[in-house]
């Protein structure tokens, strides 16, 4: 489905990085007490019940956040970025973590035109097909390898052409030419940059990929955002679009001008202030591992980002989405038949990310009924029950599902370039794959390390603001009762107990050289005094 930012949207989903792990529910039940950590909306459970359970009625009230898969970059997060004033490259490092930045030529892409069945084209500079020119006012059809020149659209034969391949091409290839150059669908005027023709009997646009990235643009995002302070935004969603392209192109995933691929309109679909953003980013892509990022991107992540091929991230740039609140009520019976559970007796997320308002985007859900009970992702259920999101909860749900990690882990924020140490700061044990514990307990403890930590991070303004950007994972204290990371201008502690808090400067010195947690605990407020001078 189209993934501009008013629509609910969907995409495959990519691979899953080795961090993210799945964390089970402690294997002793316990007591559900949450400690308010950040701002209004979070929460960090020490412990949670195994079973929830939740009374069902004649439907089900689900209170929701963000609209599509939430992966990759959320488009309204975006535009909310760039009237913070973040750049194209804050706002793609914060969604697409463990990215580089990459330059390409501008290649050919090749796009299915479903709209089209025929070619049967003009321009008014004239064509070419094969090595034959085509007058100004001529027109050319196809029909299997045959190209047949007319006098104008309808108008008599001309001559007719064999074709190596079945394209009509500009009198002159390459990217950015001039309108008179540019083919017309004779009828519609329908007008391409590039070349028309058919490939296995679909018709196609083969097109420069910044004159295709032009088409896509102004289809998956909002144009007017340029005049509203938005300009970066539409930089990023160039560079998301572009990259997305190649990636599909890498795995030999068929491009289309749907949401399958990504919403496609063509030269008719062009804006000059999506243009600019295009021009402003001639060849950037987003790499990873050497190869285009699979860069997915949806309308509204309601402010968490759902974290499969990048690291989940808090997205506050979404507060401005229309999408940013929404609840929906859905009968029983749609549900009980739609999952075959017989009669519904029970609906309750079980599984969630903790990231965001209530306890996060939903991971798995439990549907229960008098024929049996399911246990869903809830990516399943939001397409299944044509919900605008899987970041939902239950009303009336009277007992918190298990927090668990994204599945590529929780980002405090784009990683530094060059990593600073902090003198003083000891070396500390532990690490993501539970060495020294319970792998089980810890990896709950990181995760909600790493929420509560990504939450104080972006409080303090992210890395453009007091801590800098981060210098190392999140990693369990010596006591193991807590964990911290590491900033290039400070450090963030976080136990269960007394959340999570920053020291920088004179006060994070004071606070190593007395002993740290193991004489004096977890610090209990925010101390940022500058480091006094030499």
């Amino acid at each position: 489905m189209p993934r501009i930012p008013g629509m609910y949207t969907t995409r495959p989903i990519g691979g899953r990085a080795a961090y993210g792990a799945r964390l089970r529910r402690p294997a002793v039940a316990g007591v559900a007490l949450l400690v308010a950590v950040g701002a209004a909306g979070w929460a960090i459970p020490r412990a949670v019940e195994a079973d929830v359970s939740l009374a069902v009625g004649s439907e089900v009230t689900l209170i929701g956040h963000g609209n599509g898969h939430g992966r990759g970059m959320g488009q309204w997060g975006a535009f909310g970025y760039s009237k913070q004033g973040w750049t194209s490259t804050q706002i793609l490092s914060h969604y697409y973590g463990g990215t580089t930045a990459g330059k390409v030529d501008n290649v050919d892409v090749s796009v299915i035109l479903t709209g089209e069945s025929s070619v049967n084209v003009f321009a008014d500079a004239g064509m070419r097909v094969g090595d034959v020119a085509v007058a100004p006012g001529q027109a050319v059809s196809l029909s299997g390898s045959t190209a047949t020149i007319t006098a104008g659209c309808g108008g008599g034969v001309v001559q007719s052409v064999e074709l190596p391949r079945p394209l009509v091409s500009p009198i002159t290839p390459g990217p950015g030419r001039p309108d008179p150059e540019l083919l017309k669908m004779c009828g519609s005027n329908q007008t391409f940059r590039g070349s028309l023709g058919f490939d296995g009997g679909r018709v196609i646009n083969v097109v420069p990929l910044d004159d295709y990235v032009k088409g896509v643009v102004p289809k998956e995002s909002i144009v007017t955002w340029a005049d509203e302070g938005g300009a970066e935004a539409l930089k990023a969603q160039a560079v998301a679009a572009r990259t997305y392209a190649l990636a599909s192109m890498d795995i030999s995933k068929p491009i289309d001008d749907t949401q399958n691929s990504q919403v496609y309109g063509g030269y008719d679909a062009e804006d000059p202030r999506s243009n600019i953003a295009v021009d402003a980013t001639a060849g950037e892509i987003l790499l990873k591992d050497g190869k285009p990022a699979f860069t997915e991107f949806s309308s509204s992540t309601g402010g968490a980002t759902d974290g499969r091929d990048y690291p989940a991230v808090i997205d506050e740039g979404d507060a401005i989405s229309p999408h940013h609140e929404w609840t929906a009520s859905v009968s029983s019976s749609s549900i009980a038949a739609e999952f075959g559970v017989g009669s519904l007796t029970g609906f309750e997320v079980v599984e969630a990310y903790g990231m965001g308002a209530e306890n996060g985007r939903a991971a798995t859900v439990r549907i229960s009924g008098t024929g049996g009970s399911v246990d869903v992702p809830a990516q399943e259920v939001r397409t299944r029950l044509q919900l605008k999101s899987s970041f939902f909860s239950v009303q009336g749900q009277q007992n918190p599902p298990a927090i668990i990690a994204p599945p590529s882990g929780v980002a405090a924020g784009p990683a530094a370039p060059d990593a600073i140490a902090i003198p003083g700061l000891p070396d500390v044990p532990g690490t993501p794959d539970g060495s020294g514990g319970s792998d089980e307990l810890l990896g709950q403890l990181l995760a909600l390390a790493e929420a509560a930590i990504g939450m104080k991070f972006t409080e303090l303004g992210g890395s453009a603001g007091l801590l800098g950007s981060a210098i190392g994972p999140v990693v369990t204290t010596v006591t193991g009762a807590g964990a911290l990371q590491q900033f290039q201008n400070g450090t963030v502690f976080f136990s269960p107990e007394s959340g999570a808090h920053a020291l920088a400067g004179a006060a994070l010195l004071d606070y190593i050289l007395k002993g740290g947690e193991t004489v004096l605990g977890f610090p209990l407020q925010d101390l940022l005094a500058p480091t006094p001078a030499a």
